[in-house]
């Protein structure tokens, strides 16, 4: 009879300081328990990155049940600022503190526990696959990406997934994401001609192109929402000339927006409208304008159903909470994950991830360990 301490799974995580994109004995740790469990345990590591590939069950044609997660962390930032080292795991007041408490080595550490307890004591019928990535706090170019073609170049099949990233504002339960708004950046640099501030004929002054040119874009209205989408928004972040002398037109200024989409959009239509504002301001003002676009992922939507209400129940049965359905927020390794199989997300709660004093409250982990198990009971049922 397995019972995996959840609480003491994710302490000894914390203790790998597994900083994006070292691995720092975590995976190697989760990958010696979960062979021990009888899972099949396969490093996919690409590019400078770790990952972990655990199956139990069959492969093939039958129903399994997948969850995702990474135990990559973010720096730990001023050390001098945390009141508990920040790998050391230490639990005050029951609480626990340390980089990737909250975000995500908890949630890992509950699904593993989970799953490791769920095929010791009662096998199913189907198989049960943990996807765990060492670069979801990096580019994500070789985590779960690489993981997913592994899957793909193997025959394995993940039937449904949950991501286990901490998903509530505040309170154990309140919310679960069935989908992400997309996320774009764009690098703009106007170029016109350097020239003598008295003399602004003579010169081609790039910066009421680009003034223009981030004016229109913020000032325009993308849409105004969708049945699970609030609006889209487009934020300038940044605008650039370098410029210390005041008696000198620069010749070339720099400006970068983000935006955050929903399914109104995709990237490729975004894109277009980026360049044609664009081309329209150059137009107007006689410059150069560069334009460099890059997607970092589409928005997607899982549709309530089957899949939301198997972790709605679970969240309700074990919290007495009913979680609302959400698609707020950043991005996720979802992104990726929705376009092999149906997926959602459900976690912790996420107020202090990438804080200093990152810490959570070790009950809340015996929670969603035992809300994961739940899900699992009632998927194989």
């Amino acid at each position: 009879m397995s019972d995996l301490d959840p609480a003491e799974l994710t302490a000894a995580l914390i203790r790998c300081p597994s900083v994006t994109p070292e691995e720092g004995g975590a995976l190697v740790l989760l990958q010696d328990i979960l062979s021990a469990a009888g899972f099949a345990c396969t490093r996919v590591d690409r590019g400078g990155v770790s990952n972990l590939f655990a199956r139990w069950g069959a492969k093939g044609n039958v129903r399994t049940f997948g969850f995702n997660g990474h135990t990559d962390v973010v720096p730990v930032g001023d050390e001098a600022a945390w009141t508990a080292a920040p790998f050391g795991a230490e639990i005050r007041d029951g609480v626990l503190y340390g980089r990737g408490a909250t975000d995500m080595k908890s949630g890992v550490a509950a699904f593993a526990a989970a799953a490791v307890d769920f095929v010791t004591n009662t096998p199913p019928d189907g198989a049960v696959v943990l996807a765990i990535t060492g670069d979801e706090e990096g580019d994500a170019v070789d985590g779960t990406v690489a993981l997913l073609d592994h899957m793909h170049d193997t025959g394995e099949r993940m039937s449904v997934c949950l991501v286990g990233e901490p998903t509530c504002p505040s309170t154990m339960g309140e919310m679960m994401k069935i989908g992400r708004r997309g996320s774009m950046t764009a690098w703009f640099t106007v170029t016109g001609v350097q020239g003598h501030s008295a003399y602004p004929h003579r010169a081609k002054n790039p910066l009421p192109a680009m003034a223009r040119l981030m004016d229109r874009l913020a000032s325009h209205e993308l849409d105004t929402g969708t049945d699970h989408f609030d609006p889209s928004t487009l934020a300038v972040v940044t605008i650039d000339t370098g410029n210390p002398a005041t008696n000198v037109i620069p010749a070339q200024c720099a400006g970068t927006v983000n935006i955050r989409f929903n399914d109104t959009h995709s990237g490729a239509s975004l894109s277009d409208w980026l360049q044609a504002e664009a081309g329209s301001v150059a137009e107007a003002f006689g410059v150069e304008i560069d334009v460099r676009i890059k997607i970092s992922g589409e928005s997607f939507l899982t549709p309530p159903g089957p899949l939301s209400d198997l972790v709605g129940a679970a969240v309700l049965a074990e919290t007495g909470v009913q979680p609302e359905l959400s698609t707020t927020g950043g991005t996720s390794d979802a992104r990726f994950i929705k376009d092999h199989c149906p997926v959602v997300e459900f976690g912790l709660v996420g107020q202090t991830m990438h804080q200093v004093d990152e810490r959570v409250e070790v009950a809340q982990i015996h929670q969603l360990k035992a809300i994961y198990g739940r899900i699992l009971t009632d998927y194989f049922a």
